[in-house]
């Protein structure tokens, strides 16, 4: 019988353009791209140069301090654009796929008769290694540091998130041999939502499995580290997000790497929200193309609407992003007495508008801020959304004013600047904790180091 897990810290947002469980076709593009900062932590070395014929599977670039950690193509094809930036610094390595895909065969292999090292050999040697992040720091997990577990989260919690329970379905069995490829490098722990029935996931076999029953950011794999197995100072665990498990599992069982998602298409501003299927890097405008709201300016964000990146349709889906999600950027909205009116269409997390008396509405938010940056007042309102056992006010302070021992002790080994995006949603200072939050890590790590 798998632990329950109760949480009743955290906020539901209710936005309107959920994904519906059905699938669209998107055109396959010329053009791909496998950008160097989704992979926090990491300095790349480039590997091919314009003009170069690569297969799917085959590097692009590696990381600059552990070279064994490589950065594959998603496709077959010509080397059509390194991109470099001030400094020369690698912006992406772009590739125009062929008609026909080629991939580079690893081999078929029974994970149940290789060792944990042996498992890890092959992840480096595909490239699938560099999907896996490690705590403390959230970055790039390194290959010689051993973690105490992995773990593994199959929900996201967050507003318009995709549900994995359905980009699961007809995966399972490289799904459960991902599973099998974790368990033989260390303890694995799988997180699963208290809604979620699949038996692929609620009865995963050489796995730990929690049942966490909450609100956001119940799905967060940091909150599952704090309840199931917190980090402490020395510690390492690795993160893996749910559907890099089917990559892993997809390579054993095939030989090859294919990195194509089941992405979700969300948002208020999509016509008609879905899934689709697109390979890491793949060009945005081929799921977008005539799909979008006219006569708006738009916010396109590569990832989820709390904690993506902002993009354009000429972007490329990120290495981790499993939803596409666009909203109204809100630039063109002028509203008179705004602040004094009752504002039934608009969400608060409070009671300041009397949208609290319409139940579970769905709200169409926009990416306005609603207001300045201003002093930071020790309210106790990240305390009600954060449920971690840690005092996220005063870690935010500490990280301000630079105090590593003070960061130290209120526990910023266990965090990522995800496990504050609902914190930064009803921050009335309007904080950019989840920049403040990587700052943070990133004055750690480099002092440690």
């Amino acid at each position: 019988m798998a632990n329950v897990i109760k949480l009743r810290k955290g906020l539901d947002v209710n936005l309107k353009g959920k994904a519906t469980k059905e699938k669209f076709q998107v055109a396959c593009p010329g053009l791909y791209a496998l950008v160097p900062d989704d992979f926090t932590g990491m300095k790349p070395k480039v590997l091919v140069k314009e003009g170069d014929r690569v297969k799917a599977g085959e590097a692009l670039f590696v990381d600059k301090a552990h070279p064994s950690v490589k950065f594959v193509s998603p496709v077959s094809g010509t080397v059509s654009l390194v991109e470099r930036g001030e400094r020369r610094k690698v912006l992406s390595v772009q590739v125009q796929a062929d008609s026909e895909q080629q991939y580079v065969d690893f081999g078929k292999r029974d994970v149940s008769t290789l060792s944990g090292e042996a498992v890890k050999e092959a992840l480096l040697e595909s490239g699938l290694f560099a999907f896996f992040k490690q705590r403390p720091y959230d970055i790039l997990a390194t290959p010689d540091v051993m973690p105490k577990a992995i773990f593994v989260s199959a929900f996201n919690s967050m507003p318009l998130a995709a549900d994995f329970e359905y980009v699961l379905a007809g995966r399972e069995a490289d799904f459960q041999t991902g599973l099998n490829a974790l368990a033989r490098i260390a303890k694995t722990h799988l997180g699963v939502s208290a809604k979620q029935t699949a038996a692929a996931l609620t009865a995963a076999k050489n796995v730990v499995v929690t049942i966490f029953d909450g609100p956001a950011p119940a799905g967060n794999v940091g909150v599952q580290i704090n309840h199931v197995d917190p980090i402490n100072k020395g510690e390492v665990v690795w993160t893996l997000g749910a559907e890099e498990v089917i990559f892993i599992g997809h390579l054993f069982n095939t030989g090859k790497v294919d990195l194509t998602r089941v992405v979700a298409l969300a948002g208020s501003e999509v016509k008609k929200p879905a899934y689709c299927e697109m390979k890491v890097g793949q060009q945005l405008t081929t799921m977008l193309a005539g799909n979008l709201t006219a006569g708006k300016t738009l916010r396109i964000i590569n990832g989820n609407v709390m904690t993506g990146v902002k993009t354009t349709q000429d972007g490329f889906l990120a290495a981790h992003a499993t939803e596409v999600n666009v909203i109204p950027e809100g630039d063109d909205v002028h509203e008179m007495l705004g602040w004094i009116m009752p504002r039934f269409n608009q969400y608060s997390s409070s009671r300041s508008y009397f949208s609290w008396l319409c139940g579970k509405k769905e709200y169409t938010l926009d990416a306005r801020i609603k207001g300045g940056e201003r002093h930071m007042i020790m309210s106790n309102e990240y305390d009600r959304v954060f449920p971690m056992d840690i005092f996220p006010e005063q870690l935010v302070k500490a990280i301000i004013t630079g105090d590593i021992d003070r960061m130290e002790a209120l526990g910023i080994y266990e965090v990522a600047p995800e496990d504050f995006a609902i914190c930064e949603f009803i921050d009335s200072s309007k904080l950019e904790l989840q920049r403040i939050v990587r700052e943070g890590l990133d004055m750690l790590r480099k002092e440690m180091a």
